[in-house]
């Protein structure tokens, strides 16, 4: 009977503490001063006639918001204005979904902190230099149809074992991919290149140059990336590199390096973009021999 005493004393004591903390957080949370931040966010509805786009203004409390730019997106879509548009999946920073400008630069809302100074506006644009379909929804179809028609998987000139085994690489092969495979294709360094803005249907951009293989519809250019191209296991770096011979797929590019500056994934286009051209030296030296 004490046991049962003693154990139902401790439970009461236990409820008794839980009860004490609840009430100083909730007293803490009263006395906290409310941090309002002002967000300007981009608006357009392409359904509603004669409408311009403009900057519409939001106050949020960051104490009762997340710490990310996506998070306040987020709340004011489902407590202050639903009909706010914007693309967003993962919130890991994996997906890519959530490309957008924030403070003038290219980056990923759910990886950007809010800028915890009440006294600066948060300002937030679609990605720029691309056709909006509403809002912060940038229209993609010229970066999705380079990529739709991109060729990113290895090429074997002997098929015949294909499916039977491995296609082993050494460490140091390995290797050379880090900093390549991790493209998310968010489009954040594409957008950021001038010569991307001026030539968009020509040159191929930072993210399809380090990524991917690519031919467009028209077969009015091709491109290759880097990333397949220094893979061991590819039988046809040749063949991709023969496919940029051309003025603007390949050498639009200026080595202005805002594709390296403005990726939320701290990669590097612009090195890859570089090894490329350092690689098509060699190609058109062997070329020029065998003439």
């Amino acid at each position: 009977m004490a046991a049962v005493c003693f154990s139902l004393s401790r439970r009461c004591a236990a409820a008794h503490r839980t009860l004490i903390t609840v009430v100083r957080l909730a007293q803490t949370a009263a006395a906290v001063q409310p941090r309002i931040k002002t967000f300007q966010i981009y608006r357009w509805d392409p359904d509603a006639p004669g409408e311009k786009p403009r900057m519409q203004s939001y106050q949020i409390d960051l104490n009762t918001c997340g710490p990310m730019v996506l998070d306040a997106l987020i709340k004011i879509k489902n407590e202050m204005d639903g009909t706010l548009t914007f693309r967003r999946s993962c919130r890991e920073g994996i997906c890519g979904s959530c490309a957008m400008n924030i403070n003038g630069g290219n980056t990923l809302a759910c990886l950007n902190k809010i800028d915890v100074n009440t006294s600066r506006v948060t300002r937030i644009y679609p990605l720029p230099h691309m056709y909006v379909v509403k809002d912060l929804v940038p229209d993609m179809s010229n970066f999705y149809a380079q990529y739709k028609s991109i060729e990113p998987y290895l090429k074997k000139k002997d098929e015949s074992a294909q499916g039977q085994e491995q296609y082993l690489q050494s460490v140091q092969d390995r290797q050379k991919l880090d900093g390549l495979y991790e493209c998310i294709l968010c489009a954040c360094c594409s957008t950021s290149c001038p010569s991307y803005w001026w030539n968009a249907d020509k040159y191929l951009g930072p993210a399809v140059l380090m990524q991917v293989t690519t031919r467009t519809e028209l077969e009015l250019h091709a491109g290759v990336a880097y990333r397949w191209m220094i893979d061991s296991r590819d039988d046809f770096t040749e063949d991709r590199l023969s496919k940029l011979q051309d003025p603007f797929s390949l050498y639009r590019c200026h080595t202005i390096m805002n594709c390296t500056r403005t990726c939320p994934k701290g990669l590097n286009p612009g090195k890859a973009i570089a090894e490329i051209k350092k690689m098509m030296v060699t190609y058109k030296e062997k070329k020029s021999a065998a003439a």
